[in-house]
């Protein structure tokens, strides 16, 4: 099954890809809840068959905040104030990525035409954290906030391909860019899929193969399905040759 839907104004993606991937709360969705009725419900909704990684109470950044992995494993922030964006993807970068977490914002955003650093914070010598690493980022892709921090603490988990980010491009040309300036390992790459070499997923996409794949004429979206099945970076001019016969 594949389907795309969107909460609070962020759009998602989703498929069933067997057990071969776990999601990990390397990567969560922080969301910014207005209310404590809304926060109170969202916690109880999400925690319904799932598990809290930090309860729902006041801490000293902020006045109320949980930290939950629902039933599906997916796991979420949730946080009582407002922001730009109510559903922030957050990246937590922890054991092999530890201390990894600025290197990275700063290559996604000299990467992307338009990234920019909205706000990044250190931590100093009265922090847990070992002095330097980030405490907390803001950064932003194609106007898409994310939050980012280095984590020191022993966890049993990292970053994985059950989440990745979905990216549209509107040329070949930004697709060779965005392709050979992430992917850690091209020839291992499939379909548009890549790992980065912080452990991250991406799926660089051209923004025609959706239409493609969705063609009335059957034959054609076939071809164009089979033409991609053998690609590991996208090529439209491939693409449209397939569907054309």
């Amino acid at each position: 099954l594949n389907a795309v839907f969107e909460l609070a104004g962020q759009r998602f993606m989703a498929l069933d890809g067997g057990p071969y991937f776990q999601f990990t709360p390397a990567t969560s969705f922080f969301v910014n809840c207005g209310s404590e009725e809304q926060i109170n419900k969202l916690w109880d909704e999400l925690s319904e068959g799932g598990a809290a990684l930090m309860p729902l109470q006041a801490y000293p950044f902020s006045r109320k905040f949980g930290w939950v992995k629902d039933r599906y494993g997916v796991s979420w922030q949730l946080n009582l104030g407002t922001g730009a964006q109510k559903i922030t993807p957050f990246l937590l970068f922890v054991g092999e990525q530890h201390g990894k977490a600025e290197e990275a914002i700063r290559f996604y955003t000299s990467l992307f035409a338009d990234g920019a650093i909205l706000d990044i914070e250190h931590n100093s010598a009265d922090d847990d954290g070992p002095t330097g690493t980030v405490k907390r980022a803001l950064f932003q892709l194609h106007g898409q906030e994310f939050m980012a921090m280095d984590n020191h603490l022993m966890h049993d988990f990292t970053f994985s391909p059950a989440t990745s980010f979905y990216v549209h491009c509107d040329s070949q040309e930004e697709v060779d860019h965005l392709w050979h300036g992430l992917s850690a390992v091209p020839e291992a790459e499939q379909c548009g899929w890549l790992g980065d070499r912080f452990g991250i997923t991406w799926q660089i996409v051209p923004r025609v193969l959706p239409e493609m794949l969705s063609d009335p004429d059957k034959e054609k979206a076939s071809r164009v399905m089979l033409a991609m099945l053998e690609m590991k970076k996208m090529d439209i001019a491939e693409l449209e040759r397939a569907r054309d016969g």
